[in-house]
This record gives structure tokens, sequence and C-alpha cells, in this order.
């Protein structure tokens, strides 16, 4: 079969996979703090052939959606004057602790709220049970806690308070791996944690940084290369038809 068949295969069901990254952004529009992602591309692989004078020249055999990186640029800032909103100017994330597995993710979503928490003050009972008193906790409002600048939960004594919300970030953000629900979690090429140069706002948010223009024309882009590949892989089939009935 005709290499240019393949090539065009792969196009395709690359571009399907475009598509999916164009649509997660778009249905993401309006989430807090959201992050656009971008389809990034590599060359699938290269063979040789013979040039002039023999001189081998790469030749390329398709394409491969090798990652969806994530753009941190900020979004705009809303006054939302929630008592437990909080938005970062500037670089750096929230971190939020999940109290079951101790894992430490980071999100730019600081649309936080109240939770409890029964903690053992240290008593018993008259029956020789501990005795728990409930403490209120800054929660994502999906059970994890949000740290402070001290990387400790923040204990919430009047609701409507502004509290050390920490600001966090990574000397390198590239390649954060995406966990769900707005967070990340930094990989090795991230570097170690440290204090972020941004400035948590109290009774703001920020919105999402999709470009909701810039994603419907990429939309447009992945039907026309879509629609290419189809027209390439076509075209090899008449090709190899022609040939084959040649033979005959």
């Amino acid at each position: 079969m005709n290499v240019s068949f393949y090539t065009a295969a792969v196009g395709a069901r690359e571009q399907q996979s475009h598509l999916d990254v164009v649509a997660n952004n778009i249905s993401n529009v309006n989430t807090t703090g959201f992050k656009a992602e971008r389809a990034s591309f590599s060359s699938l692989m290269y063979q040789n052939m013979l040039g002039i004078d023999e001189e081998e020249l790469p030749r390329g055999v398709g394409a491969h959606m090798i990652a969806a990186t994530t753009d941190f640029s900020s979004g705009a800032l809303m006054d939302t004057f929630g008592a437990q909103d909080y938005a970062i100017h500037g670089e750096g994330f929230f971190a939020v602790l999940d109290g079951t597995t101790g894992e430490v993710s980071y999100t730019r979503d600081g649309s936080f709220t109240v939770g409890g928490l029964q903690e053992p003050t240290g008593g018993v009972d008259e029956y020789g049970a501990p005795v728990y008193e409930q403490k209120l906790y800054l929660t994502d409002g999906s059970g994890r806690f949000v740290l402070s600048n001290y990387g400790q939960m923040i204990e919430v004594t009047d609701p409507n308070a502004e509290y050390p919300v920490g600001v966090f970030d990574f000397v390198n953000t590239d390649g954060m791996r995406h966990v769900g629900g707005n967070r990340f979690v930094p990989v090795e090429k991230n570097g170690q944690v440290r204090m972020g140069t941004g400035t948590a706002i109290h009774k703001m948010l920020e919105s999402s940084n999709v470009d909701l223009a810039g994603e419907i024309s990429k939309i447009i882009e992945a039907q026309r290369m879509y629609s290419y590949a189809l027209r390439m892989v076509s075209v090899s089939e008449e090709v190899e038809n022609t040939v084959n009935n040649l033979r005959n």
C-alpha cells in the first residue's frame, strides 16, 4: 500500500485527538481558574530515500499528537465578594491537601468553602471513650484542605475573615500532570515547590483563560485538515486501483 495512505490515515486520527482537546477547552470556558490546553504535534517517523547524486534525504511518514500542553497564563480577575473566594494576581498556585492520601495538588481555582473536621481533644468521656470537637477549615469543596504559606491547614474561626492562603510555584511548570477537578500535580522536571511570587486576593476569582474565538478557529482548522487527510486516503486508493488494473 502507498505510504501516503498510512500518512493520511494517521493524520485523520490525530486531528480527532486535536478536536478532543479543543472541545475540552470550550466546555470549560466558564470554569473558574481553568487553564486551556494546546495540542502539540511531532513527526511520527522518518525514513530515508535516495535523492540527487544518491544523497539520502529524510521523508516524513506521519504526525502524532505527542501531548496537550497547558497554558498557565492568567485569566481575568472578577469581583465576587464571596467570603471564601480567592484569586491569584501573578504567578503561582493554591495548594490543597487530601487528608486521606496525603497528596498535595495545586490549582488556580480559589472558589473555596468551609468544611468541618472532627478532632480529638485529648480527653475522654465518662465511659472512657475519646472526646472529639469539630473544627472548621478552609477547603476546596471536595474534601481537600487549603494550605497556608506555612504549609498548614487553615482553621476558620470567622467565616467572613480573610486568611493567609498560601501561593506556591515551581521553577518549571511545563508538563505538570492534570489530575482532574482543575488540579495539577508536579512531575520530576518541575523541581521542588517554592513560595510563589503571586498574591492571593480575597473575595475575587480568576476566570478561565480560554479564548473562545481562538478555539473556534482551531475547530475549523482541524476540520479542514481532517477533510484533506481523507481526500488523500481516497486519492491513494485510486492510485492503487489504477496500478492494479494496469497489472491485469
